[in-house]
């Protein structure tokens, strides 16, 4: 069993005498959720990445079925397309010109898990009295699914208050 350490929650002797979080004497400069925030973190954003997943993927469905004004549409596809979140597949309707859908990549697949528990907490806090408007289910068995959180180890952390953190590989020390 490892030791407990102190950026995991525990109070070291410094902290103890200083009350400062342990977290401050790391830097914030290459923090990989801040990184992601600077590509996720506007609105239409996440709402273009949820059409894609409903699988609502040609520019005129995703505008007139999110309501995303035209502009801001091919902002935030290019982006998604730049950051290599989506790729663009062509197409061509009968008599109309090549044009594309966008598809998730690899990459872009990895956000399903984030996009899940972000939907989870809106059901539970901000949906109307009548429930939930889309429910997720395993294809398998058509069960609702869920996001859950899990150690390393496997064990089941349903509490947030029993996830702490502490410098990674990457940690450089805040000056």
């Amino acid at each position: 069993m490892r030791p407990r350490s102190p950026y995991a929650g525990g109070v070291s002797t410094q902290q103890a005498v200083s009350d400062a979080p342990p977290a401050l004497a790391w830097s914030v400069d290459n923090c990989t959720l801040g990184r992601a925030m600077a590509i996720l973190g506007e609105r239409w954003t996440v709402v273009v990445l949820r059409e894609v997943f409903l699988g609502v993927r040609r520019f005129d469905d995703i505008r007139r079925h999110a309501g995303i004004p035209r502009q801001v549409l091919t902002n935030r596809l290019a982006t998604l397309v730049d950051e290599g979140l989506l790729h663009k597949v062509p197409y061509r309707p009968e008599g109309a010109r090549t044009r594309h859908e966008y598809r998730l990549t690899d990459k872009g697949l990895e956000l399903q898990p984030i996009l899940l528990a972000i939907t989870q907490w809106g059901d539970r806090h901000l949906a109307d009295a009548s429930g939930a408007p889309t429910e997720f289910v395993h294809r398998d068995c058509d069960e609702p699914v869920h996001v859950e959180v899990h150690c390393a180890a496997g064990h089941h952390i349903d509490n947030p208050r029993r996830v702490g953190s502490r410098p990674g590989p990457g940690a450089r020390p805040f000056s």
